[in-house]
C-alpha cells in the first residue's frame, strides 16, 4: 500500500510540474520542441526512480529543474557530432499572442549561446534563481556562475543588437 502512496504522489507531482519543465527544456534547447518533450520525459523517468527521497526534499519542484538542467547539460555534452544546429525555424504559429517575431528573435538568439550560458540564463532569468541556486544546479562556483551570466548577457545584447525594442509590441 505504501508503493502505491509513493506511486500516486509522484504522479501528482509530475502532473503539475511537467508544462513548467516543458516550457524551461524548450528555453534550454532554443526552441526544438522534440528535445525539450525528450528532455522531460527523462529527468521525470530520473525523478520516479529515486521519488522515496526525492519527495523528502525541501524543494522538489527545484530539484526537478535542477535535474531537467543537468540532463540538458549532460545531453549537449554526448550529443554526436553529426547533429547540426539549425539557424531558421519553422514558420509554425502558436497564437499566443502577437510577440511572435520577438519571441523567435530571442529562441535564435538562445540558441547561438553555448549550451552552459544558455543554461545560466535561463536559470537566472527565466527560473529566477538566485546566483547560488543557479551554482549548485550547474555543480559550479558562485564566481563561475557571476562571470558566465556576464558574458551570457554580453553575447546576447550583441546577437539582439539594440534595435531589440522594434520586435516588442506595446
Amino acid at each position: 500500500m505504501r508503493q502505491a502512496a509513493r506511486a500516486d504522489e509522484y504522479a501528482e507531482f509530475a502532473a503539475a510540474r511537467a508544462g513548467h519543465l516543458y516550457r524551461s527544456a524548450c528555453l534550454l534547447t532554443a526552441g526544438d520542441t522534440h528535445l525539450a518533450e525528450d528532455l522531460v520525459q527523462e529527468t521525470l523517468g530520473r525523478l520516479y526512480v529515486r521519488w522515496g527521497r526525492v519527495s523528502r526534499v525541501d524543494n522538489p519542484a527545484g530539484y526537478a529543474q535542477t535535474v531537467l538542467t543537468r540532463t540538458f547539460l549532460a545531453h549537449q555534452r554526448r550529443r554526436s557530432s553529426s547533429e547540426r544546429a539549425v539557424e531558421t525555424f519553422p514558420d509554425v504559429a502558436d497564437g499566443r499572442g502577437t510577440d511572435t517575431p520577438l519571441r523567435l528573435t530571442l529562441m535564435q538568439a538562445l540558441g547561438r549561446l553555448p549550451a552552459k550560458d544558455r543554461a545560466v540564463v535561463v536559470l537566472r532569468y527565466w527560473e529566477d534563481r538566485s546566483i547560488e541556486e543557479t551554482a549548485d544546479a550547474l555543480n559550479a562556483s558562485s564566481s563561475a556562475v557571476r562571470t558566465r551570466c556576464s558574458r551570457a548577457l554580453g553575447r546576447l545584447r550583441e546577437l539582439l543588437g539594440e534595435d531589440i525594442g522594434t520586435y516588442a509590441r506595446p
